[in-house]
């Protein structure tokens, strides 16, 4: 079950900037207080909210910080928009509007007793980060977990000291690799879908959960294809032109399927057709 949006899911709520830490040359990660709330911002992984500039505009964002912690709200954000770019002139103490949380999250309570293998392109680790949270919480209810993270550049790689903790812990199995290395690297040259194959899985047990750009995703579907997973095994989450989030718009309907309300996570084999079909 995903928690309620707020109450009125058109209106922002306040929220105070707390902090800000810079993760990459283009994104930084904001850590929110609400201005009226309980104190606590309940929200499923994989979910998104609306953040609100006053007087500018708003942007969807994936909620990146840890389900189990529900004292801030967190989220990272790639600096590459009109709002994105007012959000990154905000200091502490600024005040936000917040309309959320949104849409649908992981799957994680299918993918319990089996095998579980996220896989993120870049800024998708900010959606799966919850995910992760969730997995190292409840670890004994999966079996083999794995990570496969994917970015341009090692300067481009998200939360590297937790991804380093997380490879001394040996709880998960984390795979980092970088398009293009610097010469003090000394981890995998490649694209995320090479690592598919050293990552530890049973196919028939196995869901996976995708997150990154949508050249990333087609290629990792058919690298998945190849080592034995379905298309009903396969979550991809989609934040396709989301503008409302309440599926009022319409700019991201896909198919069938408005990406805001019955996803940003959605099972591959729902909306395959109409994800293969190129935006005009």
């Amino acid at each position: 079950m995903r928690p309620a949006p707020a109450q009125d899911p058109m209106t922002p709520t306040p929220a105070r900037i707390r902090k800000v830490r810079r993760e990459t040359p283009d994104t930084f990660t904001l850590h929110l207080e609400a201005d009226g709330r309980d104190g606590e911002f309940r929200f499923a992984p994989g979910q998104f909210n609306m953040l609100y500039v006053f007087g500018v505009g708003e942007v969807p964002i994936s909620i990146s910080g840890d389900p189990g912690a529900p004292s801030e709200l967190v989220h990272t954000i790639r600096a590459v928009g009109t709002v994105t770019r007012a959000i990154q002139r905000q200091r502490k103490e600024s005040v936000l509007g917040v309309r959320g949380p949104f849409g649908q999250g992981w799957p994680l309570v299918l993918a319990e007793g089996g095998d579980l293998l996220l896989v993120a392109g870049g800024l998708g680790l900010a959606s799966l980060r919850p995910a992760v949270y969730h997995v190292l919480r409840h670890r004994s209810e999966f079996r083999d977990v794995a990570l496969v993270v994917g970015a341009r550049t090692p300067k481009d790689l998200l939360y590297g000291s937790e991804l380093a903790r997380w490879q001394r812990e040996g709880l998960i199995q984390v795979l980092v690799t970088v398009d293009r290395a610097m010469p003090d690297w000394k981890g995998t040259v490649g694209v995320a879908p090479s690592l598919l194959r050293e990552a530890r899985f049973e196919p028939e047990r196995t869901l996976s959960f995708v997150c990154g750009p949508e050249v990333m995703l087609r290629f990792t579907e058919r690298e998945l294809s190849r080592l034995g997973l379905r298309a009903d095994q396969l979550y991809f989450s989609l934040e396709r032109n989301m503008k409302c989030a309440v599926g009022f718009c319409g700019h991201c309907q896909l198919g069938p399927a408005f990406v805001c309300k019955d996803g940003p996570v959605l099972r591959y084999d729902r909306v395959l057709p109409f994800f293969l079909t190129r935006e005009a």
